[in-house]
Parts: C-alpha cells; sequence; structure tokens
C-alpha cells in the first residue's frame, strides 16, 4: 500500500524546513516545472483537476498541476460532504445515472477509501401537509436501495418514533411516517489531500498558492502557461503538450486568455452551509424535502451538525462568495422543518460556508439544471472541464482522460497505458482496525487519547502511524491543539511536511477541523504559524 512520502521535490521535509527555510522545496519544484515538456498540465486542483491528474499519472503521462491557491480550497471543499447515489434523481426517472452513481459509491466506500467515506443512514420524515407521501417515498427508497444491490440495506418506512431514537432533535409534530434509506459521507478537503497525494505517487509534478497569469503558444496552439509563486512573487513557466483547464468558477477566465472573445459557457450556483454543535447524539441524517424538487439535509459531521444546502444563481466574484446572513436564516428555516428549534440555536453556530457549483450554461432555474460534467475545446487547443461532483470524481477522471486521448494534433493515445480497474488512495485500511492499533501500539507509560486515535484513523487511515512515530519523537506534538477538539499538534508538523499546507487557512480549514469546529482562535492560529515557519 502506498504509504512512502511523496518525493522531496513537490514537499516540505521537516529536514529541509530546518536547514532551507520553508519555502526551499518550492523552489526546487519551481525549477522542475520549469525544466521540463510535460505531456498534461493541469490548471486547477479542485475535484476534476486532482482526479485527472491522478488518472493521467496512472496512466503514463508525464503530468504537471497548479492551483492558484491551495488544493481544494473554494467549491471543492465546500460541499455538503456526501458521497451518494442521488435519491432525488429518481423523481426525474434519471434511474441509469443513480445506478452508475451508487456503482462509484461502492467502489469508493469498499476499495478505493474505506478510510475516508463512511457510511450512514438516512431519514426521509413524512409531514402531514408535506410535498411527498409515505408510500411514494417508501417506493422511491426501495427503488434506490435496490440499484444499490441491497449493500447499504432495504430502503423502507418506520414510525417516528422509531426515527426519534435515532435522531432526537427530529420534529414530531405532525410526522406522519419517516422512509429510510443508506448513503455515505466523507471530509471533502482530506479527500482532496489524498488524491493529490496518490497522483504524486503516480508521478505527478504538482505545486500549490501558484497562479497562471498568461498561457504558452507555439503556431497558434496553447503549449503551456506563465505561472507565479503566490507566496514569494517568483514567475515561472511550464510547458505542456496539452493544457487542461480545470479552474472550477474562473474556467472562462481562463478561456479569455486563451481567446478574449470566448463566449461564456457555464453558470453559477451557489449552496450554502451552516455547522451547528451537537447538542445529543445523532445517529442518522435527516433529508428534508422542502418543496417537490428541493431537499435539505441535516448531518451529523466531524462531532456536529452540518445544515444545508441553499441553490440560487450567483453572479459576483467567485473569490468573494460567502454564506450571508440571509443564507443563514433560510437554512435554520429550512432545517426548521423536521428539526427542534432547541437544536437550532444560533449561539451553536460554529461556521459557515458557501461554494459554487457550476453549471452548463443555459435558461431555467439552477436548482433544475443538470449536474453534468462538459469537455470542450477552444480555438488554441486547449481543453476546458466543468462540472462535476466528488461522489463519481473517480469515474469523471477517466472520462477525461479518453478525452484527452483523442484531442486533435496532440498524439497522446500512443503514450497512454491501461489503468487498473480501482487504485486505492494513500492510507487504505479499515479506521476501527488503525485506531485500535493507535491504542494498542504505544511505548510503555504511553497512551493516545481514544477521541484522537479515532480522528485520525479516520482522516488519514494507515498514514496515521506516520503521525504516531512523530509524536513518539516529540511527545509535545501528541497535546491537542484544542481541549474541545480531537486534532493534535502533530498533525500541523505533518501537513507541512507531507501535505503542502503553507498558510494556517491550510492547516485549519483543510488540513485539520479546527475552523469548522469554531477552534481556531487567535492563540491556536498563532501557534499553527509558528510551527508552520519551522
Amino acid at each position: 500500500m502506498a504509504t512512502t512520502p511523496p518525493p522531496a521535490a513537490t514537499v516540505p521535509t521537516l529536514g529541509a524546513e530546518r536547514s532551507t527555510g520553508r519555502l526551499a522545496p518550492r523552489a526546487a519544484t519551481r525549477e522542475l516545472l520549469g525544466r521540463a515538456r510535460y505531456d498534461l498540465l493541469v490548471i486547477g486542483g479542485g475535484i476534476l483537476g486532482t482526479a485527472t491528474a491522478w488518472t493521467a499519472a496512472q496512466a503514463g503521462l508525464k503530468v504537471a498541476m497548479v492551483d492558484a491557491g491551495d488544493f481544494a480550497n473554494a467549491t471543492s471543499s465546500a460541499s455538503s460532504k456526501l458521497v451518494h447515489g442521488g435519491l432525488r434523481y429518481l423523481q426525474t426517472g434519471a434511474v441509469r445515472l443513480v445506478a452508475e452513481n451508487h456503482k462509484e459509491r461502492r467502489a469508493l466506500a469498499t476499495d478505493v477509501a474505506p478510510h475516508l467515506v463512511n457510511p450512514l443512514t438516512f431519514f426521509v420524515p413524512v409531514y402531514e401537509g408535506g410535498p411527498h407521501s409515505a408510500p411514494k417515498l417508501g417506493a422511491g427508497v426501495f427503488l434506490y436501495s435496490a440499484l444499490s444491490a441491497f449493500r447499504d440495506g432495504l430502503g423502507r418506512v418506520v414510525s417516528p418514533s422509531a426515527a426519534a431514537r435515532a435522531v432526537p432533535g427530529l420534529r414530531t409534530e405532525g410526522l406522519r411516517r419517516v422512509a429510510v434509506y443508506g448513503d455515505h459521507q466523507m471530509n471533502d478537503a482530506r479527500m482532496a489531500v489524498m488524491t493529490v497525494r496518490a497522483a504524486v505517487e503516480a508521478g505527478a509534478v504538482v505545486l500549490n498558492h501558484a497562479e497562471v497569469t498568461g498561457l504558452r503558444f507555439t503556431r497558434g496552439r496553447v503549449t503551456g502557461a506563465e505561472v507565479r509563486d503566490a507566496l514569494d512573487g517568483t514567475e515561472f513557466g511550464v510547458d505542456a503538450r496539452l493544457v487542461l483547464n480545470a479552474t472550477g468558477p474562473w474556467v472562462d477566465h481562463l478561456r479569455r486568455m486563451e481567446h478574449a472573445g470566448a463566449a461564456p459557457s457555464i453558470r453559477l450556483s451557489k449552496g450554502a452551509h451552516v455547522v451547528l454543535r451537537r447538542r445529543a447524539p445523532w445517529r442518522a441524517a435527516l433529508t428534508i424535502p422542502i418543496d417537490h424538487y428541493r431537499v435539505s439535509f441535516a448531518i451529523p459531521w466531524e462531532d456536529h451538525v452540518l445544515l444545508g444546502t441553499t441553490d440560487e444563481e450567483y453572479t459576483g466574484d467567485p473569490l468573494r462568495v460567502r454564506a450571508t446572513d440571509a443564507d443563514v436564516e433560510q437554512i435554520l428555516a429550512e432545517a426548521g422543518h423536521a428539526v427542534r428549534d432547541e437544536h437550532l440555536r444560533r449561539e451553536d453556530i460554529t461556521y459557515a460556508f458557501a461554494g459554487l457549483r457550476v453549471l452548463p450554461g443555459g435558461p431555467g432555474e439552477t436548482a433544475a439544471a443538470k449536474r453534468e460534467t462538459v469537455v470542450t475545446e477552444g480555438r488554441a487547443g486547449m481543453l476546458s472541464v466543468a462540472g462535476g461532483k466528488w461522489t463519481t470524481y473517480r469515474h469523471i477522471g477517466r472520462v477525461i482522460l479518453e478525452k484527452l486521448k483523442h484531442a486533435p494534433g496532440v498524439g497522446l493515445a500512443e503514450d497512454v497505458s491501461p489503468i487498473p480497474p480501482t487504485v486505492p488512495l494513500p492510507g487504505i485500511g479499515a479506521p476501527q482496525a488503525v485506531a485500535r492499533r493507535l491504542l494498542t501500539d504505544r511505548e510503555p507509560g504511553s497512551r493516545m487519547d481514544p477521541l484522537v486515535a479515532r480522528n485520525l484513523a479516520t482522516h488519514y487511515g494507515t498514514l496515521s502511524f506516520d503521525i504516531a512515530r512523530l509524536i513518539a519523537e516529540r511527545p509535545e506534538l501528541g497535546e491537542r491543539i484544542h481541549p474541545d477538539g480531537p486534532d493534535v499538534w502533530a498533525q500541523v508538523v505533518y501537513a507541512a511536511e507531507q501535505e503542502w499546507a503553507y498558510t494556517v487557512e491550510d492547516v485549519l480549514r483543510r488540513r485539520t477541523t479546527l475552523t469548522v469546529r469554531g477552534l481556531d482562535g487567535p492563540e491556536v492560529r498563532k501557534r499553527t504559524a509558528e510551527l508552520l515557519e519551522g
């Protein structure tokens, strides 16, 4: 299994950090990017970019990937944290799509990332006067479970009292029945980091905080990009046979670099979420029907409750997307259809965030727009990809690779080798077994907090043992960063050494759970910055 650290050229090592400073490994990566010609340059390190880089590297292509910010720092770490088949798609008759989603969901949960993707039971409450009836939902969840070959249990209808025992916050006034089905959830930021690591282990060269400022052209075709290191201002270039624009909400911005007159190809939909402290254990999630098409979620996640999402057209600057007070009010109000008021107190909110869905351009409501991945070729040969979601990101990477193989005038097909149907992400292992080993494989007289062990096992898998070794070498790193959370200081050092973390935000929001828990106060931020400086 892949537990070897990524090459020193792309990931800071503690030794390099101590002797030459935190930016030295970035200089080595820039030099590596600038001196070679790559088969593929991927611009954008979100869902689509990381999936494509990983897949193309597995297929033997020489791959480079850059991102203007951190990996998955925008939309790709602002999802509903679900790996799901898409129950609501059955309303539109998209049975084949749901079956395909289930296939990918099962692959992630069993063969690719069982250490990151966790099963979760979902309840759909049926209230008097609500948009759906119990028989309709009962039939829907039965079909849904049948399309997953009943591997997540039998979709069924249960009584309100049975559901209330699992979800103490469930509103029972007017509750007739509750439909039950199974899906999965994950931490999207951790999925992204592990996918980047997998791409590097397959041979890709990657750099975050590296903004593309222009494109390179050879005889009228795009053959690379001009890049600026956002951390120290260094400018360099990357040459490639083919360039893939996977910049999400910024896809048209890059298309206009290729051709100033490029027409808009996408529109954006804003989705906001709220995270609250749990006032009681939740053993299931709620899928709350809002109308005949939209649903909202109340999901136990990271020992908290995640609420959302909204769905409205967004026309502003993608860099300025935020969860507004109006978004929070809407999310709390919609959750209130099925969650009791005492579980929706504003003072329990620890974090609110928003992301942008990239939808194909065209008329109509964003809530009803197709969630599809679209690949287009520009006037100068750059390929642009938009759309996609975590559930099917592995499949999407393979679809994009097929498009790349047949890009005219490039000749990549002869250089692409077959790849295995299933390749696991680094750290694959059963979280329960990993946590048990973390608790038992200790030096005499030492002990790891069970909450810390569980947190490491479910976010790093077997790579947790690398963090445990850091703690054994420097016991002070085993201390919790905040007494109300399970993250420890060793994770900060590990993020700097092995996970491309360069800023406090990289660590606290995307490598650990401090920000979503509301635990990233001034002292935590100060100490994190000190560790990052080495």
